[in-house]
């Protein structure tokens, strides 16, 4: 609904501004912590994420999966985009009519490493066939961050779209400004959101992202959504935070809210928070730093293989509950395609934690150069979890 510059999303006659959070699993978390919406990239278990958001009453952004370029999928060809047209027309008429469905997401940052501006054609022939055959549920794409050019061409090419969705991490903090200067005019979802992207975090000299601990995440996040999603209650409709449920991504760590275990970090209790649930909680440990041969992250940790090295965190729980402390070594992850999203997690490396002494660990260096990182992990016994890592470089190399 548009009143002026203002925009509305309404759901069965009602005002509706999505709390949300993007990921597969524990929905039932996320309805009681005062979440109303999950967004999904795919329709691969379609039926299985609306029925278990429809039982613990949340609504669905249902992403259509759309090929993209640097998959190989060619957008001159027009009878492949007609037949993946076709395929998709099959899938929304399958789940139309599903109670717990809010919108249809046709695509995710579709231009990455590409550059077929046809691509934004094939959008809007997806769009335009939804309102033909699904009027009553709103369409959306979604671009990473405010890229001024594309989402230019998206206006120009894509008018059947309803909604802008922007996948922003780092850069969140002036997105309704950047938005501002582009010709969108619509409304939008801030459809990713959370840590500082490891694409957009200081590296080390051997190319290793420095990852923000699960404390400072927490902070950082809340800043970004108080500075963009409440801060623009004209345009936006809503966000979800990223990712609800654990996935290695440059580490294990990166992005994991709830970890396999099901323990949840500090971001959780923000978004808890943000979310309208005042209920008093026990909190997550907080970490200050992780400091490994004395040094910090950005300090360049080169270390000699097979010698014994000392690393400390400072850390305490607010709560005074007492910490059970895990250390762990992981090689860096490979990039296989260039694609984070196909990582598999790195295994620990074996016998180089000598002795552990609460907050402090003292581990002897593999043998094998290379990248590595060494991992704290905090429990407080109330099923909250605090991480950090310190990336560092096994070499016999001398220093220039």
């Amino acid at each position: 609904m548009q009143k002026g510059d203002s925009f509305k999303l309404m759901r069965n006659g009602k005002p509706y501004f999505i709390k949300g959070a993007a990921g597969y699993e524990y929905y039932d978390r996320l309805s009681a912590y005062g979440g109303n919406s999950v967004r999904v990239w795919h329709t691969d278990n379609a039926q299985q994420v609306l029925d278990s958001a429809q039982k613990h009453g949340l609504t669905v952004t249902l992403g259509l999966w759309m090929a993209r370029e640097r998959e190989g999928f060619n957008y001159y060809d027009k009878d492949l985009v007609a037949a993946q047209r076709e395929e998709l027309k099959k899938v929304v008429l399958k789940y139309k009519d599903h109670p717990a469905l809010l919108m249809w997401g046709i695509g995710n940052e579709l231009y990455a490493e590409g550059s077929n501006v046809k691509v934004w054609d094939a959008v809007n022939g997806i769009a335009a066939m939804i309102h033909e055959v699904d009027p009553d549920h709103p369409t959306t794409t979604t671009v990473m961050n405010v890229p001024h050019k594309v989402v230019n061409l998206i206006v120009k090419r894509a008018p059947a779209l309803d909604i802008l969705s922007v996948n922003s991490f780092g850069a969140m903090h002036n997105l309704p400004q950047e938005l501002t200067k582009t010709d969108w005019k619509g409304p939008y979802i801030i459809s990713e959101f959370g840590a500082r992207g490891y694409w957009e975090s200081y590296y080390t000299w051997w190319m290793a992202p420095i990852e923000q601990t699960s404390s400072e995440k927490a902070e950082f996040a809340r800043q970004r959504y108080e500075q963009s999603v409440l801060a623009d209650t004209n345009r936006c409709l809503g966000s979800y935070v990223f990712m609800w449920g654990n996935k290695q991504e440059t580490t294990p760590t990166w992005f994991s809210l709830i970890n396999e275990q099901g323990e949840e970090t500090a971001l959780v209790q923000e978004m808890r928070q943000l979310w309208g649930d005042s209920t008093l909680r026990n909190k997550a440990p907080y970490i200050a730093y992780l400091k490994l041969n004395n040094k910090f992250a950005f300090d360049q940790i080169y270390l000699k293989p097979d010698k014994t090295f000392e690393g400390a965190a400072f850390a305490f729980d607010p709560d005074q509950d007492s910490l059970q402390v895990q250390w762990e070594v992981l090689p860096e992850a490979e990039q296989l395609d260039g694609n984070a999203d196909k990582q598999a997690k790195p295994k620990p490396v074996s016998e180089v934690l000598v002795n552990q002494e609460g907050v402090k660990v003292w581990l002897r260096t593999p043998k094998q150069e290379g990248a590595y990182r060494l991992y704290i992990y905090l429990r407080d016994g109330q099923n909250n979890l605090t991480t950090a890592n310190i990336p560092f470089y096994v070499t016999n190399q001398p220093l220039k």
